[in-house]
């Protein structure tokens, strides 16, 4: 059925691309001497160019759990509580991501920073293809900026590491055997308001084969948050075994290393010149604050493009 509303999706937006530019080639023979109304039309053509290059990039989304919502995580690394700052910036930015592609966003894990900022987050991205945009967003995410935190004003390096895993459906079954696991109960310690609930509720799972630990402390019932937390296990047990025949096809390990320098995917320079460049893809905009206010298509596109590409060629 999931596959079936996917399809239904696609078709319906393919019509309605194919519907608007029918209605720019009979408004542009209206058109004929009217400045105005030609601006618009090509202001509309650009905006339905960008449509179909996302619809084309979003028909190669073909992986098993592509379609999938996705958990997200970011944990701060390198750099105190600039690092921790940055942290929550990246939340932020995904966050907007989100809102801008009316995405649905739901905290289950948030613990704050020891100033300022957040040590660890995990945020559930709901909608058509979450998982499959996302994915390429694994890796650490170095930011350089004069420090609001420094009274000297000197730049500093801050980085966060971002792990993006999919929501795991019926379709794929995991098993777990719970004697492999530690369960411990715990009181919340997020930011409050409408994040995190701070209850006695909060469940950790560790997966002591594996290492593995995910929590979930946003649900009032301790029944809730453990129901959402085997759920991220069994998200994360899936994502780590595609990343092992990854690495077994390419003959590479993962390469994401430390949570520091050296290891990351892209910079976001802000002093002394303004830059975000994708280390990977060489994908690069000078708009740092657009990047930070959720505009990130530009890098998930050059990443897929990239996957698709090497594919093609491998």
């Amino acid at each position: 059925m999931s596959e079936k509303n996917n399809l239904e999706t696609a078709i319906h937006q393919y019509q309605e691309m194919a519907q608007a530019l029918a209605d720019d080639k009979e408004m542009a023979e209206l058109a004929d001497t009217d400045e105005a109304l030609q601006t618009d039309i090509l202001h509309h053509l650009e905006d339905l160019r960008a449509q179909t290059r996302r619809g084309e990039l979003e028909a190669l989304l073909s992986g098993k759990a592509d379609a999938n919502d996705a958990y997200l995580e970011i944990h701060a690394g390198s750099g105190g509580t600039e690092a921790q700052d940055w942290a929550e910036m990246l939340l932020r930015m995904y966050t907007r991501y989100a809102e801008k592609h009316s995405y649905k966003v739901e905290y289950q894990e948030e613990t704050e920073g020891d100033v300022a900022g957040i040590k660890s987050v995990t945020i559930k991205i709901s909608g058509h293809n979450a998982y499959g945009w996302l994915k390429s967003e694994s890796g650490v995410h170095r930011l350089v900026r004069i420090s609001p935190f420094d009274s000297a004003a000197r730049r500093h390096t801050s980085f966060a590491s971002v792990n993006v895993f999919p929501v795991i459906d019926d379709s794929i079954h995991i098993e777990i055997n719970e004697a492999d696991c530690r369960i411990d109960t715990y009181r919340s310690s997020g930011a409050g308001g409408q994040h995190i609930n701070k209850t006695d509720s909060a469940v950790r799972i560790t997966h002591l084969p594996t290492g593995i630990v995910v929590q979930s402390q946003t649900q009032r019932s301790q029944f809730q948050n453990r129901d959402n937390a085997w759920k991220m296990l069994k998200a994360r047990l899936y994502e780590r075994e595609m990343q092992k025949r990854a690495d077994a096809a390419s003959e590479q390990r993962d390469a994401q290393g430390d949570n520091g320098w050296g290891y990351q995917i892209r910079s976001y320079v802000l002093q002394p010149y303004r830059l975000v460049k994708d280390l990977r893809t060489n994908a690069e905009t000078s708009d740092c604050q657009a990047v930070l206010d959720g505009e990130i298509d530009l890098f998930l596109a050059a990443a897929l493009a990239a996957k698709v590409g090497n594919n093609a060629t491998s």
